[in-house]
């Protein structure tokens, strides 16, 4: 990965307005990404998006750590199905 690709945990922190704890929970559960080069924390750009979704389930509707983590387990089941039926759709298309 590109250190281009990279935003420091601290201005995440900043642009956002959130704790640096909220930053390590989700990264303790497996929500994002955080890489850390030389004792300074990152986050992947390809990580921002699911972050910012956190950000706004978390603020907005007051959902805790572990509804956090539970909507992030099932949109992953979603995605996979998502992914499994349109592979299944094409496979499909052959046959027609």
């Amino acid at each position: 990965m590109k250190r281009e690709d990279l935003i420091p945990a601290e201005e995440i922190c900043v642009r956002y307005k959130v704790e640096r704890k909220f930053v390590r929970s989700l990264f303790d559960s497996g929500i994002i990404e955080v890489i850390t080069i030389e004792k300074t924390e990152y986050i992947p750009q390809d990580s921002l998006t699911n972050f910012e979704k956190m950000i706004r389930l978390s603020r907005d509707l007051k959902i805790n750590l572990e509804g956090l983590e539970a909507i992030h387990h099932l949109l992953g089941q979603i995605e996979k199905l998502q992914k499994d039926n349109r592979r299944l759709r094409n496979r499909l298309g052959l046959y027609e």
